[in-house]
């Protein structure tokens, strides 16, 4: 790997680093804050600013050096953990992305701007580490700088004292499994010193996860007095430690950052071989690896086995990996030998392993377009043979359009994706926003792993981010306002997907005071969208804050209030064939409903006729086809004792030509609505290939697309939603809920 190669490589990690660690700290909940999140943020600062070492990029190095100080700080319990302090570690994990990009950009080192902008934040972290008991609680890797830079008096040459963690005596029985305590040998490298480590700080992190019960300090490597360097590490330590919780790698892990520094073994107690058999009799076939059983059931770390696999490689190749790990202490053989047993009963049961391969989005781009053509060829070749009246090659292009509707769903199902990854980035809008506004609010999340086409989940992030952001603004009431109403001083934000009817729906809800009907009808009424004296649905009304420039805020915030954003919300959301709906409960909060295709590719239709004009249907939005039987002049039809709204297609689009004898009616629905489609003929179910209408008629309403039939021909897809709204004055939405 070349070193443009390892920077891009130190570039990609240190985003998901960075990403990794906004989750987490989007997690903490003050003094309720999760140990493992805390040392999870640490561990990615202390990564980021190794590796930024390695590279030179000094400026890196400096700004998360003052963070993982405070973080050290914070993971001993020295430093309480608040919303404050939460949010200036977001903005320092915003400032890192930031340098990280200029890296990328190849001007970190000439960005004067961005360090300008960092420099207030490492002040406040600094004020942190400097205050009332920074004095008595330096973080461990500071001491061990400090430490290692300070040489000790002319008079005195000894080593450091050991912290008084227990009274230094032998440690009792061997280092065998037979004890019931841990037994760790511990053996530092000699440069531990002048890398900014100390090893008492380590032996005392150790203390936090258990007891140690004996420790011997090993001084066999001392040297002769005028050989002494006291900047030189000699030491090592046994130590007999017991804990109710941690187990091998949680021991491991107090010692991460000096594991390429030291020789560590770590032997179990006696009663930990049982519970280690007991796992691996219970594995349940995930892997057949043997290195990747023992770390999952927790007898092996990785760092032991990494050792074990190189030392492998480099000097006996031809040795299993489970010999060697034995001859190095890091397993006892009869856990070996289990899972050597359970390794062969594992690959006699999966004798195919699955595989996956990343592949490119543009390929998936190109299969999906490929398909598409597919389709409408098969669509011709059915046509021609209908034509010929040739029953076989009837037969043979049926069974050709099966397998071709068998591929379309294969190619289709590549490219869905969760939205879960859309969502989690509203953790950190939700924090921010009610940071500013000085509100409580939690975002609940729920349906993370429903899925859609990918298109859709790329365009619908704008949209949603708006209509969060409006439900944290204008949904959720002050704390002291809620508190006065008897509700949860915290506000609650829902996020929440689910497939319905071939349709993905996304509802963005809150528990504030809802909207405010009268306030918006009367603002319609004075800009003139309704006529005065016109009595409205509540649907009716609320749809009205989708008007360009609509806007009830008593006042222009950095947030809201100008009257721009929910009308762009609803026009990139008709974009996506979509639709969104509003419900509201004065006091209850405001439910926001988002109802997408799951693709925008390629549909399931239904044909319709109406002179020589052909249009399609989404399939999922037809619900029955019955005669046409209304009487003349009405706008509506009996069905089965209910009222059905319809539209007379011919007349919508004005087509022309006198209507056929016996007509029909497509039943569509909408969500929780019903109508009509008054059409000439039906032609049946079809697979669609979408094409989007150009520029010059992106103005049609009531039209999704286009799609090529088999006979050349171009047939209209007709976009429901649209037709439910502008059809009427939207008079059909309203007669249709009463179903």
């Amino acid at each position: 790997m070349n070193m443009d190669q390892a920077v891009q490589t130190f570039i990609h990690e240190c985003r998901e680093l960075l990403d990794a660690m906004e989750a987490c700290l989007l997690a903490m909940t003050g003094s309720d804050a999760d140990p493992d999140a805390v040392n999870a943020v640490f561990r990615a600062a202390h990564t980021i600013k190794g590796s930024a070492g390695l590279f030179g990029f000094d400026r890196i190095v400096q700004f998360t050096h003052v963070m993982e100080s405070v973080l050290d700080r914070v993971r001993d319990g020295t430093l309480p953990l608040d919303g404050e302090l939460v949010a200036l570690l977001l903005s320092c994990a915003d400032h890192s992305k930031g340098q990280i990009d200029a890296v990328d950009a190849g001007d970190l080192d000439t960005d004067d701007a961005l360090e300008a902008e960092g420099a207030p934040l490492a002040r406040r972290l600094q004020r942190l580490l400097d205050g009332p008991n920074a004095q008595g609680h330096a973080p461990a890797h500071a001491q061990a700088h400090a430490q290692a830079h300070a040489r000790p008096p002319a008079a005195s040459h000894h080593l450091p004292a050991l912290p008084p963690l227990v009274e230094a005596t032998a440690v009792p029985g061997s280092a065998t499994a037979e004890s019931e305590h841990w037994h760790i040998s511990l053996r530092f490298g000699p440069d531990v010193l002048r890398h900014g480590m100390d090893p008492a700080a380590f032996l005392r992190y150790l203390g936090k996860l258990g007891r140690i019960e004996a420790i011997v300090t090993l001084t066999d490597a001392l040297p002769a007095f005028d050989r002494f360097d006291a900047e030189t590490c000699y030491l090592g330590f046994e130590i007999a430690f017991s804990s109710a919780t941690a187990d091998k790698a949680a021991i491991e892990a107090a010692f991460e950052f000096v594991l390429g520094e030291c020789r560590l073994r770590i032997v179990p107690p006696r009663s930990r071989l049982a519970d280690y058999l007991a796992l691996i009799n219970e594995w349940p076939g995930e892997s057949a690896l043997l290195g990747e059983m023992l770390v999952r059931c927790g007898t092996l770390t990785e760092h032991e086995l990494a050792l074990g696999l190189q030392t492998q490689r480099e000097q006996e190749p031809e040795k299993p990996i489970g010999a060697v790990l034995v001859e190095q202490g890091a397993v006892a053989p009869v856990l070996v030998e289990a899972a050597l047993g359970k390794q062969k009963q594992v690959r006699e049961a999966r004798a195919q392993e699955k595989q996956s391969v990343r592949v490119d989005a543009d390929k998936l781009d190109r299969l999906i377009d490929l398909v598409g053509e597919l389709i409408i060829a098969v669509a011709s070749s059915n046509l021609l043979a209908r034509r010929t009246r040739n029953v076989e090659l009837q037969e043979s292009n049926a069974t050709l359009a099966s397998l071709v509707q068998e591929v379309r769903d294969s190619a289709l199902q590549l490219r869905m994706v969760k939205i879960g990854g859309t969502f989690s980035r509203f953790q950190r809008v939700v924090h921010d926003v009610s940071r500013e506004l000085g509100k409580d609010i939690a975002l609940v999340v729920s349906g993370e792993d429903t899925e859609l086409d990918k298109t859709v989940v790329e365009l619908i992030g704008d949209p949603l981010t708006h209509l969060v952001r409006n439900a944290v603004d204008h949904g959720i009431e002050p704390s002291e306002k809620r508190a006065a109403l008897g509700k949860p001083v915290r506000g609650t934000v829902s996020l929440n997907a689910f497939h319905d009817s071939g349709s993905i729906v996304i509802e963005v809800s809150d528990d504030g005071g809802g909207l405010p009907r009268e306030r918006i009808l009367a603002k319609a009424v004075e800009r003139g969208l309704v006529e005065p004296g016109r009595v409205l649905s509540d649907s009716e009304v609320f749809q009205m804050i989708f008007e360009p420039g609509f806007s009830t805020a008593e006042q222009v915030t950095n947030l809201s209030g100008r009257g721009v954003g929910m009308d762009v919300v609803k026009r990139n959301i008709t974009a996506l064939r979509g639709s969104v709906d509003v419900a509201s409960c004065p006091g209850e909060g405001t439910t926001v409903t988002v109802r997408l295709p799951l693709t925008l590719a390629i549909i399931d239709g239904f044909q319709v006729g109406v002179g020589r004009s052909v249009f399609v249907i989404p399939l999922e939005m037809v619900d029955e086809c019955v005669a046409y039987t209304a009487e003349a002049g009405h706008e509506y039809t009996d069905l089965r004792g209910h009222v059905l709204p319809f539209i007379r297609l011919r007349e919508l689009f004005d087509l022309g030509g006198e209507p056929a004898v016996r007509q029909n009616i497509v039943v569509v629905k909408h969500g929780s609505h019903k109508f009509g489609l008054v059409v000439d003929q039906l032609l049946g179910e079809v697979q669609t290939v979408i094409k989007p209408l150009s520029r010059m008629f992106a103005h049609v309403k009531g039209i999704s697309g286009s799609s090529i039939l088999g006979s050349g021909e171009v047939a209209l897809i007709l976009d429901v939603p649209a037709l439910l709204e502008q059809t009427h004055g939207g008079r059909p939405v309203e007669l249709a809920s009463s179903f």
